[in-house]
């Protein structure tokens, strides 16, 4: 008997049993995801002005609690690329990523794509390339040998696109430019040019008006000379892990609080975002289009 209960001794002693214990343990204590001891953990991009962007994420956060009874961490990232990773390593479980940014993630680590963002009604948007009004620079071609700042090497409508463009017109940036510059944000962009800093930028197509409550004078400062193509908007994303039961809980959340007045007006502060959209709403319009021609799309 005494041999018995010390062989059970060591054994409940052992490393084995510890480590199963552990597990045990673990799997009896983890919380849930979105409960107030494990929230789901959101990130933002540093597009814009940062406080602004902490301020709207935390409101968003509140809405969403709200609304799905979630609990929610928000911070913003340092750079567009670091959301990207962040997600990747399981540490970030909604993102909101720019549209170059969603490709990567979603061709790097499978991010899944919850919804589409809309600003002024429409989910496509353009960068554009601007100039110091007084400058003298009315076209692509009298940017060669100036300086010029881009958003950050992920940013569609701040660099991916525009230099596109120039690459089309027969201007290659590398030699183009007397220098060329990452600003970080879309505002920083339009700031370096109102300065003088730089001689031209890129950055989406609505970046003055979204700095013009500060600077009322900035359209008339700072002129827009070419346009990028139509590009996707930017993405509310999140990491493929998470329960399919949860991520239907998420996105009927964000649709509804971008149809609320606070929702919405929050989503306009945070990035000038006027709706949010699934796939499948792409295709509202054609569904309007063939109601109001009273078409029967049985047959």
């Amino acid at each position: 008997m005494n041999f018995f209960l010390g062989n059970l001794l060591k054994y409940f002693l052992s490393g084995s049993f510890l480590f199963l214990f552990l597990q045990v343990s673990f799997v009896l204590a983890e919380e849930p995801i979105g409960t107030p001891k494990n929230p789901l953990n959101m990130m933002f991009v540093p597009s814009g002005d940062a406080q602004a962007i902490v301020k709207g994420g935390q409101e968003v956060a509140k809405l969403m609690q709200k609304e799905t009874g979630l609990y929610f961490n928000t911070s913003v990232a340092t750079s567009y690329a670091a959301v990207i990773e962040a997600m990747g390593a399981g540490k970030v479980d909604i993102g909101w990523l720019a549209t170059f940014s969603y490709v990567l993630a979603r061709q790097k680590y499978g991010v899944e794509l919850l919804l589409v963002v809309q600003r002024f009604g429409s989910p496509f948007y353009r960068g554009q390339i601007m100039v110091r009004a007084d400058s003298g620079i009315n076209s692509l071609a009298d940017l060669k040998g100036k300086s010029f700042a881009f958003v950050d090497p992920a940013s569609t409508s701040g660099h991916l696109y525009p230099k596109t463009l120039l690459l089309s017109k027969g201007f290659d940036p590398k030699t183009f430019f007397s220098k060329s510059v990452f600003a970080g944000s879309h505002n920083a962009v339009v700031f370096s040019i109102y300065k003088g800093e730089v001689d031209g930028g890129s950055a989406y197509d609505g970046s003055r008006a979204a700095v013009a409550k500060s600077y009322p004078d900035i359209f008339e400062k700072i002129k827009v000379i070419a346009y990028t193509k139509e590009i996707p908007n930017d993405t509310i994303s999140v990491r493929k892990e998470l329960p399919a039961n949860l991520k239907i809980k998420l996105t009927e959340g964000f649709k509804k609080i971008s149809r609320s007045p606070q929702g919405n007006k929050t989503l306009k502060n945070l990035y000038g975002i006027s709706g949010v959209i699934d796939l499948d709403g792409l295709f509202d319009p054609v569904r309007e289009a063939a109601r109001l021609l009273n078409m029967d799309l049985e047959k």
